[in-house]
């Protein structure tokens, strides 16, 4: 067993690390109770606006829910300044093992309200935060990384990791693409040239759909672990190697939803990429107008058997 309050820990086995991504409404606890249950090894939270879970009580309880199986936890911030980082990490730091503060999100609402990729270009300032939350958690086994977009001259991207790396940074998320760049092929090669210019581990994200596809990335980049996001919520047991979603995990999302009160929509949606691969067209476009949980599962049942 690891130290649960080391996730570098992790990163001194032979194999890569496997890690679920944060993604907005979709990496809440009840999906991520899924995919430990599949050999998934750390979990990262949707990614929380810092400003506004310092502010306000109701966003804390909405936005952070967790419990004592939910480990190793990475909670992902959004923020443009030191402080409300630290602050933020020192609410979350009893109940987590790490920190990620948010330097890849495209979506142009984040980049105007200067959050998310445009901290690329902005490396002092995030030097500035890593060492700032660095400082303040008294705990040296908490880990503070960054996930990271590349810029389009690779030598940039180089110094950024470089800063963050002399300020104390864990380990850095490359996401293999530009800003600007949604489903463009990822650029592995800039993911190597990151990984061999740093010392402290590197996880790869970016298209990573199956364990060849793991195998594959690592092969080719060198890195110590790799993140999944659309990989996972088509087939939350990917990491445990099933090529498609297998019916036990369907099962296993119907008992946990229940059991974590997860909203139908929600529970819904997650079934939506679960199936897909799985169902014909036909099946598909009833499942997807289905509208309560009890009709969800008599389809279940009736399609696929119990198990």
């Amino acid at each position: 067993m690891m130290d649960r309050g080391n996730v570098m820990d992790l990163f001194s086995r032979e194999k890569p690390v496997r890690v679920c991504a944060p993604m907005v409404r979709y990496s809440k606890l009840a999906f991520r109770t899924l995919v430990r249950k599949y050999d998934c090894d750390v979990c990262f939270t949707p990614m929380i606006i810092a400003a506004d879970f310092m502010r306000s009580a109701k966003a804390r309880d909405s936005e952070f829910t967790t419990n004592k199986n939910d480990r190793p936890l990475i909670v992902q911030f959004a923020a443009k300044d030191a402080q409300t980082l630290a602050d933020a990490a020192c609410v979350v730091s009893p109940f987590s093992d790490g920190v990620d503060l948010n330097c890849g999100c495209p979506q142009r609402w984040a980049m105007s309200e200067g959050y998310g990729a445009c901290l690329i270009n902005k490396p002092e300032l995030v030097k500035d935060m890593v060492r700032h939350v660095r400082n303040q958690i008294d705990n040296p086994n908490y880990a503070v990384s960054i996930k990271i977009r590349i810029h389009k001259d690779v030598r940039q991207t180089v110094d950024l990791c470089q800063k963050v790396e002399a300020a104390g940074v864990s380990y850095i998320t490359v996401h293999g693409r530009t800003a600007i760049e949604r489903h463009q092929p990822v650029h592995y090669d800039t993911i190597k040239t990151i990984k061999d210019s740093l010392s402290i581990p590197v996880i790869a994200n970016g298209d990573i759909k199956s364990m060849q596809d793991v195998e594959a990335v690592c092969e080719l980049t060198g890195v110590d672990g790799v993140m999944s996001a659309r990989g996972l919520l088509s087939n939350p047991a990917m990491f445990s190697g099933f090529e498609e979603t297998p019916l036990q995990c369907v099962w296993d999302w119907v008992d946990i939803a229940a059991e974590h009160g997860t909203p139908f929509t929600c529970f819904h949606h997650h079934l939506i990429h679960m199936l897909e691969r799985i169902t014909s067209q036909p099946e598909r476009r009833v499942f997807n107008n289905l509208s309560s949980t009890s009709a969800v599962i008599d389809f279940l049942h009736n399609t696929y058997g119990s198990m």
